[in-house]
């Protein structure tokens, strides 16, 4: 399998404990008690067990107080991503390395551009134009079904209008949805979580958004991109 992104050197395992607020992770390294950073705002929903083993980073200055970042979890046997700048550098990774035909053709990348009102993760340009790109990171699987968000979110429901608008401008826009679960055969929105998310959602894809579910294979060695994912509700009228 061929690894897009490598994780940096002295990367350890650890053994969960518990999550503490938002930000914090308590783990046993070397069954010594440690506390990590994750930059994982979410719920991760069904993805924190105490007593399974996970995955850290180094943080890159050795200033910070924290000194290691939760990447990856392992509730029950694959390994799952929970680091929400991931899908970032991964869809940087797939630009560079044209892993994805719907990123050909746009010699330039500028992350966090800015549209208007509007800030993106990436612009892709060239004389064929422009590609607005957000990324999101997918952590939750129901029935096989790929779900995002695992919370209620109000900015994710902005950037939806926002990326309407966009598209209504005559600007090709996308989504890059990073599924970072193995077992997820399709991707819908998680009305069951956000009903009005599910429903901009929906409105986005008959406005001309591009969503883009791929899977990604984490594990220690690295992460990998795999198969691009249909997109699915359990309203068999929207799917496409």
């Amino acid at each position: 399998m061929h690894h897009l992104l490598k994780f940096p050197p002295r990367s350890r395992s650890a053994v969960f404990v518990a999550r503490e607020k938002r930000f914090l992770v308590h783990v046993l390294l070397d069954g010594r008690p440690v506390t990590v950073h994750t930059n994982n705002s979410g719920s991760m929903l069904g993805l924190l067990r105490p007593g399974m083993e996970v995955f850290i980073s180094p943080a890159e200055s050795p200033k910070r107080k924290l000194p290691y970042t939760l990447e990856l979890v392992r509730p029950c046997g694959d390994w799952i991503g929970v680091n929400t700048s991931t899908p970032n550098r991964l869809l940087k990774r797939a630009w560079e390395t044209a892993a994805m035909p719907e990123l050909r053709g746009y010699p330039e990348f500028t992350p966090e551009a800015v549209h208007g009102d509007s800030r993106l993760d990436a612009r892709l340009s060239g004389p064929s134009g422009e590609f607005w790109i957000e990324a999101k990171n997918v952590t939750m699987v129901e029935d096989g079904v790929a779900c995002f968000p695992d919370a209620v979110t109000e900015r994710g429901q902005k950037h939806l209008l926002e990326l309407m608008n966009l598209a209504q401008s005559g600007v090709r826009v996308g989504v890059f949805l990073a599924v970072q679960r193995p077992d997820g055969g399709c991707f819908g929105p998680a009305d069951f979580i956000d009903p009005r998310f599910a429903e901009l959602f929906w409105m986005a894809v008959g406005k001309g958004v591009e969503f883009l579910p791929h899977v990604v294979h984490a594990s220690p060695e690295g992460i990998a991109l795999g198969a691009r994912l249909p997109l699915v509700s359990r309203n068999s009228t929207q799917s496409g």
